[in-house]
């Protein structure tokens, strides 16, 4: 079954099926949940390579937390084999949700973080809805477990992504029931002094 909205829909993403193996989605879901969550939000969280001021919208050097870990330094040499982003990502965001669970419609912090956004989705499926900034059209898309968003140009900076917080999501004529989803998030932190 093919997820991907018309290339017109939402220009500048990507939707890449099957990006990791089953043996690695096992492996990479198991690493995270070894580690520590963070509670500030609704939903938990993990920050590595630097934390994000979510209230603030900010991050900057005096946030950088250290090199990413092995886990996400493996996703980000997949990534860059790929040539799926011309910068190499040194700032991870897992946000694990549960069922019920959701993120408002969003655009990732411009000025924080440089121009391409990836994704990578672990446990459950869900819809991800696309917005529109202009004109308010919204493309839903079912994001898979193991699948990798790619969003870049208008994806990336005019359309805002989001989930709606639900129980079950209608996509493509059949109901989906949630389960657990954790996403991971890659992305370049842009610092004071450096090109964006």
């Amino acid at each position: 079954m093919s997820s991907v909205p018309p290339a017109s829909a939402v220009p500048g993403l990507q939707y890449i099926q099957d990006f990791i193996t089953p043996a690695q989605h096992d492996t990479l879901l198991q690493q995270i949940d070894g580690q520590p969550w963070l509670t500030e939000l609704r939903r938990r969280v993990q920050h590595y390579g630097f934390k994000y001021d979510y209230r603030g919208r900010a991050v900057d050097e005096s946030m950088r937390l250290g090199p990413l870990p092995d886990w996400a330094l493996e996703i980000v040499r997949l990534v860059k084999e790929r040539n799926l982003t011309p910068d190499t990502p040194d700032q991870v965001i897992v946000n694990e949700y549960e069922p019920g669970q959701g993120i408002a419609p969003h655009v990732d912090c411009v000025p924080c973080f440089t121009a391409t956004v990836l994704s990578l989705s672990l446990g459950s499926a869900a819809v991800m809805e696309f917005t529109n900034k202009a004109s308010r059209d919204v493309v839903p898309l079912l994001v898979e477990p193991r699948s990798l968003l790619v969003m870049s140009g208008a994806a990336r900076y005019d359309w805002r992504h989001g989930i709606v917080a639900r129980k079950t999501d209608e996509y493509g004529g059949r109901r989906i029931v949630r389960g657990r989803r954790v996403s991971v998030t890659l992305r370049k932190v842009i610092l004071r002094g450096q090109p964006g």
